[in-house]
């Protein structure tokens, strides 16, 4: 005789890049300590595992392989006919794509809650308005319904990290203060130019700093070119470190200097003063840092920008005015702002 799952459960979908599942953190930790009786279980992409799996608040992470064993109809059928398996009382979905809205469907959970831009909204028996104008903290915590994240929505995503110490980053001086700099993106139109990000290490350098270039193995290449033009003072670590172990250097750091891409992100995780740089992308959609002691540049006198919410591989006029026009010495003048 079969038994069946009597367990309280809450499923949590959101199988978007790193720094949307750092941006859903706040919404989980708020889910779990107004549902504390409940399990609490993530579904997300491979790359997003490791977050999830570290967060105190996450009862279970289920890996939906999207570009992988569930990327046909049929393969995402096949997942969601296992979580259908899994008997969850309740779904909320920040993530708005049409494989998830099919995950929701064949869930058979009483309550299914999603913002009204997801695909096949009808799916949701809940549906909140995707308010395109806040930042995505605020929009994703907007799912609970609740009048105090009106105002109340600067919470800070929690991970339990690893120490420092355990890292194998001896050489890293103890007698100059840090500034990592992440200088790679997914996408190329997002990515403050090369030869600028040299300048402003000279000038950090110069200064004193340390400066730690980071970011993952994709970005290795990138990270040691710009190190090869400095003869100490710049180190790459690029490719070293896991995402959660990269989060833990960045609590080391005076200053987090990256691009709109998940540094910033992982930057409120380890609650430091960041400097994001937008080129092709822009603030207003909502992926800015929200701490008291971060800041943000973006040149945005250009008809053209922004030009997509994600990037592109290339500029779509071949011009990047959006990274060219903004120029090293704005750079440095507002790092001068914000640590002197």
């Amino acid at each position: 005789m079969e038994v069946l799952n009597l367990k309280k459960k809450i499923l949590i979908i959101q199988t978007a890049f790193l720094g949307d599942a750092i941006l859903t953190l706040p919404l989980i930790q708020e889910i779990k300590k107004k549902y504390s009786e409940y399990e609490l279980d993530v579904i997300c992409i491979p790359s997003g595992e490791f977050i999830f799996d570290v967060s105190p608040y996450v009862n279970k992470t289920i890996v939906f392989n999207k570009k992988g064993i569930h990327k046909s109809i049929l393969g995402t059928l096949a997942f969601a006919f296992k979580i259908r398996k899994e008997n969850y009382t309740k779904i909320i979905s920040p993530h708005r794509s049409f494989r998830t809205s099919l995950i929701v469907l064949f869930s058979n959970a009483k309550e299914r809650v999603g913002f009204s831009t997801a695909s096949f909204s009808f799916v949701y028996n809940k549906i909140v308005k995707y308010n395109r104008e806040i930042h995505e903290v605020k929009r994703n915590l907007s799912l609970l319904e609740s009048e105090k994240y009106k105002t109340n929505w600067k919470i800070f995503p929690e991970l339990n990290l690893p120490s420092v110490s355990s890292l194998g980053l001896e050489d890293i001086p103890k007698d100059k203060k840090i500034i990592c700099i992440a200088p790679g993106t997914v996408w190329s139109t997002k990515e403050y130019p090369k030869e600028y990000f040299v300048e402003i290490i000279k000038y950090l350098t110069e200064k004193n700093y340390f400066v730690l270039l980071i970011g993952g193995k994709e970005d290795k290449n990138l990270c040691e070119g710009i190190e090869q033009k400095f003869k100490s003072s710049v180190q790459s670590i690029a490719g070293r470190l896991s995402i959660v172990e990269s989060i833990a250097v960045l609590k080391k750091s005076s200053l987090v200097i990256c691009n709109d891409s998940g540094p910033t992100h992982m930057s409120m995780v380890a609650d430091v003063a960041v400097l994001t740089l937008y080129c092709s992308t822009a603030p207003k959609f909502g992926f800015y840092p929200y701490n008291d002691k971060s800041s943000y540049l973006s040149y945005d006198n250009l008809n053209c920008k922004p030009c997509g919410i994600h990037g592109y591989n290339k500029c779509p006029i071949d011009t990047f005015d959006c990274g060219y026009k903004l120029k090293p010495e704005v750079v440095i003048s507002k790092i001068e702002d914000m640590i002197g």
